[in-house]
């Protein structure tokens, strides 16, 4: 059976923070959170690398900072994902090279700029995360896709051209768009994602929208993942609201149950799972982490599922 990892999608979200329901009071600088979070878990994803550029020092003190074990995943920068991307989140001196009128307007996309402004991205991006692949630290950059991103070879090509912009680190797939896996392509789709070594990312959230995808257990690579969003289905198109406020929800332990059976069964078939809960409002995610963790645990997987 491969290693279980489980966490939360992010150690320093405000809500959590504020209900002062998780960390200890002697926790109060960003270096004892991540000290303190890495003593209850083996793994983080990092949220804030989608609306910013991550950095080179941050990546560097992370890796400083965390046992030998731990991993962190990293959300790939929007405008890689084809979502909207404000200009002022983009570096400085890559702004500044924009043209006047692309600095004008409110959001810009991956088409919008200059090859060799995506190039300069692709690079920054790249080596941002390089301290803590250099310290075997660096898991997966999830590359989540937005519901207007259709199945066909075009977007098929931009997955491929993604992969190939960061050839040393492991890029993971997950869909915002159910048919990506409808009867039509879901074939065509878990078939594409194995030839190109892409772990498909496995969801748990809302049913019945068009960003809606089923929850379907399936192995792509060597590496499995699961990320529970929640199953808040007045938030989850919600316009005018903040992610957490989005992703509140406590999953009950009958909602659970079954997916602990579901990644021992991934955890059979690849080297490594990574489980994440991004439903990050206050302590819930922490919650069904741990909640997670003893099901694991509890069914003789102690050592592989917690520290």
């Amino acid at each position: 059976m491969g290693k279980i990892r489980v966490g939360t999608c992010s150690w320093t979200d405000p809500t959590l923070l504020s209900s002062r329901r998780f960390y200890p009071d002697s926790a109060r600088s960003a270096e004892a959170r991540l000290q303190y979070y890495a003593s209850q878990f083996n793994i983080v994803e990092v949220d804030s690398s989608y609306y910013a550029m991550p950095n080179e020092r941050n990546s560097y003190l992370w890796a400083e900072r965390t046992p030998d074990d731990f991993v962190f995943d990293f959300k790939a920068f929007r405008v890689f994902t084809q979502h909207p991307t404000p200009a002022n989140s983009l570096p400085k001196n890559v702004k500044e090279e924009l043209d006047p009128e692309l600095q004008r307007k409110g959001n810009l996309y991956y088409r919008d700029l200059p090859a060799e402004l995506t190039d300069e991205l692709w690079q920054r991006f790249e080596s941002s995360l390089l301290p803590l692949d250099t310290a075997g630290k660096l898991g997966v950059v999830l590359f989540q896709f937005p519901p207007w991103f259709y199945p066909g070879s075009q977007q098929l090509d931009y997955i491929s051209m993604c992969k190939g912009r960061l050839p040393q680190y492991q890029v993971a797939v997950e869909f915002r768009n159910n048919l990506w896996l409808s009867e039509k392509n879901q074939a065509t789709t878990f078939d594409f994602l194995r030839r190109k070594g892409l772990p498909f990312v496995c969801v748990d959230e809302p049913q019945g929208f068009r960003s809606s995808v089923p929850a379907m257990a399936e192995i792509t690579s060597d590496i499995g993942l699961v990320r529970f969003h929640g199953r808040n289905s007045e938030t989850w198109e919600k316009r005018g609201i903040g992610p957490a406020e989005r992703f509140n929800y406590l999953y009950r332990e009958e909602e659970l149950k079954p997916w602990a059976g579901r990644i021992r069964e991934l955890a059979n078939q690849a080297r490594e799972m990574h489980v994440l809960f991004n439903n990050c409002y206050q302590d819930k995610a922490v919650i069904n982490a741990r909640q997670i963790c003893f099901m694991l645990s509890s069914e003789g997987d102690r050592g592989q599922a917690k520290r």
